[in-house]
């Protein structure tokens, strides 16, 4: 009978829960616990702006230093501004001389009595005086050539006008007939660029009229045929001296 109890009793308690390590219908389980996993380092933007889909890889070397420079497309030639039409300075009437126009002109570049061009000193200016012809026909004006020679180192200007270079036209008699200073007609000052060791001719011509006070009335006398003397004066030079002659026919 004890034999027989402990038989019954064994297969009782086989049947008081569900088999070890299985999980009964119905039954609820806890829910697993979810630990974060390791925060990762940096930003989280692997693109870099722009849209443009690269990453920067990954490593720790610096980036090298660029040392090449693309060359400017700036900086070509241009096209140059117009050269603008100056006009030289000065009159731009032929140089005259005496109590009517004369005809001439001048081998250096006028300027003007202000400009910026230091004045030639004396001694710096030697003055020349020649005639164009020896002789002269009944039809023919006489005309007189005054050069100036800049023997500095630097470009000047020299007054070669009728009242700074005074010519004066005498006949064998020592008598003064004409004089560039009286009644000028033309202008009274002719201011010419002296380039450094360079020379300059400024041309007048004579009408062969007498000279006359009365500037409001020309002389209508004219020099007769014969030798006359030609001189120049100015400040600072010698008297320069030529001689002409007015033929008869």
């Amino acid at each position: 009978m004890l034999l027989v109890a402990l038989v019954l009793w064994f297969v009782g308690s086989g049947d008081d829960g569900p088999p070890n390590g299985s999980a009964g219908a119905g039954a609820s389980s806890p829910a697993p616990s979810i630990t974060p996993g390791p925060t990762p380092s940096g930003s989280a933007i692997t693109s870099r702006p722009g849209g443009r889909d690269e990453s920067p890889g990954e490593g720790t070397g610096d980036g090298g230093t660029g040392t090449s420079s693309g060359a400017g497309a700036g900086g070509g030639e241009g096209t140059g501004g117009s050269a603008g039409s100056g006009s030289g300075s000065g009159s731009p009437d032929g140089p005259s001389a005496g109590t009517s126009s004369g005809t001439g002109g001048d081998s250096g570049r006028r300027v003007a009595a202000g400009s910026p061009l230091p004045n030639c000193a004396p001694g710096a200016l030697e003055l020349a005086l020649s005639s164009a012809k020896v002789s002269y026909g009944p039809d023919e004006k006489p005309e007189f050539r005054i050069t100036a020679k800049n023997t500095s180192a630097a470009t000047c200007k020299a007054d070669l006008g009728p009242l700074a270079v005074v010519l004066t036209v005498s006949d064998d008699a020592d008598d003064e007939v004409w004089s560039s200073k009286q009644c000028p007609r033309g202008p009274r000052t002719v201011w010419l660029s002296v380039p450094a060791g360079g020379t300059v001719t400024h041309t007048v011509a004579w009408d062969r009229r007498y000279s006359t006070e009365q500037c409001d009335k020309p002389s209508t006398r004219s020099a007769s045929p014969g030798t006359y003397l030609v001189e120049a004066a100015a400040p600072g030079q010698k008297v320069l001296r030529a001689s002409i002659t007015l033929a008869k026919d």
